[in-house]
């Protein structure tokens, strides 16, 4: 028997299926406008299903400032070009409904990955967790303030007139008045405590929603071993515990907590949190070090090249509307001829220098070749001494 291929329109029970809906994600940088991610995207393997819920119906908040910041505008004349591979492994990630790391050099767009991704298949504002050598796993799932909680509790007995371990009112004080103005406390302070718990990126990300959310984790590079196999439960799992919550579920069985999002609120259940729709995960390397083969094996792994030609003219076209055809023209071609002189050298780089060649109060010619020879310095040529 023939196997079938790998975009044969002809699904495994013999039934026909759009050719076109393997790229769900098309690498334009494009908002698709004719339907949904939830339409488009498939069930999930049998192994990635996760029974989170009750599901959060409000969509996630948007962020098309930032988008177009990083991306330029939606309707840029010069739309956006993705390799194959990256078209491929991005779909892949989304079927499969797992993380995608993106490996490559500093500076050639692999966090751009990520809010290209959101804003095409419109899943809002890119959740982003920066790693440091310093980071752990519950900085990413949350924080609970139980210094501020503490605090505001010793306010509160102060501005009614008592101090913890106080048991009698002064001589002066009517029994009956005091207790028609003094509000009854409490009961163990546990009113607020949602008020103290702030969810991290990768917390806020894994809540219960049908359709998932973009979680950016930028330079996996720069932490230890131990966080990536506990960043590597968490993915398999699918869910995690919030201790401070889960110890007083009998009596406080929903809390609603603060969120990673601007003013963003959400309820958990029992002190639980379990995703329904598993994030979209892009992981950012610079190739700096190792990552585990247990981390790999339930990942996907895209080395994005740097840009040719014809993307870094997508990329000013997008960012600068201004410019002329031959000057950019030259521009790119000379900054490709000194990336492959043997200098790392970053898109941002062209960018900047394009934008200053084509301001109105930009350098004179004079002075042009010395500064673009200082704007395209090599990442590389700074870690001497």
């Amino acid at each position: 028997m023939a196997e079938r291929g790998l975009h044969d329109p002809t699904a495994a029970d013999g039934t026909t299926v759009d050719p076109g809906a393997w790229h769900i994600y098309r690498g334009t940088g494009r908002p698709r406008a004719d339907a949904p991610l939830s339409e488009l995207l498939p069930p999930a393997p049998p192994w990635r299903r996760f029974p989170g819920g009750p599901l959060i119906t409000t969509e996630a908040p948007p962020d098309e400032a930032e988008f177009t910041r990083r991306l330029g505008p939606p309707d840029a004349p010069v739309a956006r070009r993705a390799s194959p591979q990256e078209r491929d492994l991005v779909n892949a990630a989304l079927f499969l409904r797992r993380p995608l790391i993106v490996a490559g050099p500093p500076g050639i767009g692999k966090s751009s990955l990520a809010h290209c991704i959101s804003r095409e298949l419109g899943l809002g504002r890119v959740l982003r967790w920066s790693i440091t050598s310093r980071s752990t796993l519950k900085e990413g799932l949350y924080a609970y303030d139980a210094i501020g909680r503490v605090q505001e509790a010793a306010a509160r007995g102060a501005l009614r007139g008592t101090t913890p371990g106080a048991g009698s009112l002064p001589d002066s004080a009517d029994p009956d008045q005091e207790e028609a103005k003094t509000p009854p406390p409490e009961p163990d302070g546990l009113h607020n405590l949602g008020d103290y718990i702030q969810l991290g990126p990768l917390g806020t990300a894994l809540l219960p929603r049908a359709v998932p959310r973009t979680l950016l984790i930028d330079e996996i590079d720069k932490a230890d071993m131990d966080f990536v196999g506990d960043l590597l439960s968490v993915f398999e799992d699918g869910e995690y515990r919030i201790p401070e919550l889960a110890r007083v579920r009998s009596r406080l069985p929903d809390v609603e907590v603060h969120t990673d999002d601007p003013d963003g609120t959400a309820v958990i259940h029992h002190g639980w949190v379990r995703c329904a729709a598993f994030p979209v995960v892009v992981i950012t390397s610079n190739g700096e070090r190792s990552l585990s083969p247990a981390f790999l094996r339930r990942c996907l792994y895209l080395d994005l090249p740097a840009p040719d030609a014809d993307q870094l003219a997508a990329m000013l076209a997008a960012q600068l509307s201004h410019g002329d055809d031959e000057g950019r023209t030259t521009m790119i071609r000379d900054f490709l001829a000194r990336s492959r002189a043997g200098g790392t050298l970053a898109a941002d780089q062209l960018l900047n220098s394009e934008y200053l060649r084509t301001a109105p109060a930009g350098p004179g010619e004079h002075s042009w070749n010395e500064l673009l020879h200082a704007l395209w310095r090599r990442l590389d040529e700074g870690e001497t001494g």
